[in-house]
């Protein structure tokens, strides 16, 4: 996904916590209780998770097929088609987190901000890298692993830059996450967020960005992210409109960052009616789902949602990371040995693999993020040469 963390995709609050809500300054503002939790947005970061799911295990070709020991779209003869739309919940992801990252940016230092998302991305990450290279390397499971230089470089979360071999299928989008935390940090957090200033980056990125993309270039493509920018963008509009719902201003960055972001998903994902294509994915079912996304975080930024502030959706919301990471790869070992190896019927096999990839991620949360995101971030986050 997402981003995934996703953070990912988003990914982009401490585990241990909800999603604080940020400062409030304007009089015109509409007053909101601090600290209190946007719990809908941790249960919509696990949908959309969950979306990204069902699209590897059901909504595509490719080493699932392997798994299933045929096409998905032979497991799943209808559900396929919808499961295929899963792949957009990486979109969503960047939305959300263009949204959490401006939020809990704002009011921070650089080096707090820093520590904040190398202690969330990385305690997990790694500890996804490890256990993926350690499973596919057991005799039983005999999945394709990387070479040990490249095993070393994907520890640094710069695989995708480099060129090397990648250990988790979805960490694309974390080098995506990356980029835009790169441009917001230097942008927004070292000269100190304002709204002024976020609503300048947001239109000088848009604009850019469209520069990119006409221009052909590499380098703008790489820095300026054309196909995802759109959905950060439009995160940090709808956390604008969060803080101030009358922000025309505000509004008007949402509404041509869903104009722009769904033109981009189309032109990306549409997949027209084809013999050899797995699954059809049309335009209007992409423009319904981007739609839907976008509406469902304004809803949340305009406390529609507030009524949904159910515990279990911050345990959610902590879960969503790390069962992104490892649900894509170790969910094919997961599928070859319920289906394969033991003739679990394909409905009962894909709920059993989300149930144990949610399980690991439990166990990651509590005894991996639990402790080393805090001690990482306490270390990060020290002045130099302090102790």
């Amino acid at each position: 996904m997402t981003s995934l963390a996703v953070r990912t995709a988003s990914d982009t609050v401490r585990p241990d916590q909800g999603l604080e809500q940020g400062p409030q300054q304007s009089p015109g503002q509409q007053p909101k209780q601090q600290g209190s939790r946007l719990r809908a947005l941790d249960g919509l970061r696990l949908l959309a998770a969950l979306m990204v799911a069902g699209y590897h295990y059901g909504g595509r070709g490719g080493a699932i097929s392997d798994a299933w020991g045929s096409s998905p779209e032979i497991q799943f003869p209808t559900a396929h088609q919808w499961l295929a739309l899963g792949c957009l919940g990486v979109q969503i992801f960047f939305v959300i987190s263009g949204f959490v990252i401006c939020m809990s940016g704002w009011g921070r230092t650089l080096r707090s901000f820093f520590a904040s998302r190398a202690s969330r991305l990385l305690p997990s990450y790694w500890a996804a890298v490890i256990l993926v290279t350690a499973v596919f390397a057991l005799p039983p499971v005999v999945y394709h692993a990387v070479s040990p230089s490249d095993f070393l470089v994907n520890l640094s979360m710069l695989q995708m830059p480099l060129g090397v071999d990648r250990v988790l299928g979805v960490c694309w989008t974390l080098w995506a996450e990356v980029r835009f935390y790169a441009l917001f940090a230097l942008c927004i957090v070292l000269p100190g967020a304002t709204r002024q200033r976020v609503v300048l980056f947001c239109a000088v990125w848009t604009l850019g960005a469209a520069i990119a993309d006409a221009a052909d270039s590499a380098l703008l493509d790489l820095v300026l992210m054309p196909q995802y920018a759109p959905f950060f963008i439009g995160g940090i509009g709808l956390y604008l409109v969060h803080r101030d719902r009358r922000d025309l201003t505000a509004w008007g960055i949402v509404a041509v960052s869903w104009l722009t972001g769904q033109h981009y998903a189309v032109r990306e994902l549409y997949q027209p009616p084809s013999d050899e294509l797995f699954a059809y994915r049309p335009s209007l079912a992409i423009i319904a789902v981007i739609t839907l996304g976008f509406a469902a975080i304004a809803a949340i930024a305009l406390g529609r949602l507030q009524w949904a502030d159910w515990r279990w959706l911050t345990t959610a919301g902590a879960l969503t990371y790390p069962f992104y990471l490892v649900h894509e790869h170790l969910g094919w070992v997961a599928v070859r040995f319920l289906h394969r190896g033991f003739g679990v019927p394909s409905w009962a096999t894909f709920a059993l693999t989300v149930t144990g990839m949610l399980l690991l991620a439990w166990l990651l949360h509590r005894y991996v993020e639990r402790w080393a995101t805090p001690l990482l971030r306490t270390h990060l986050g020290r002045p130099f040469g302090s102790r």
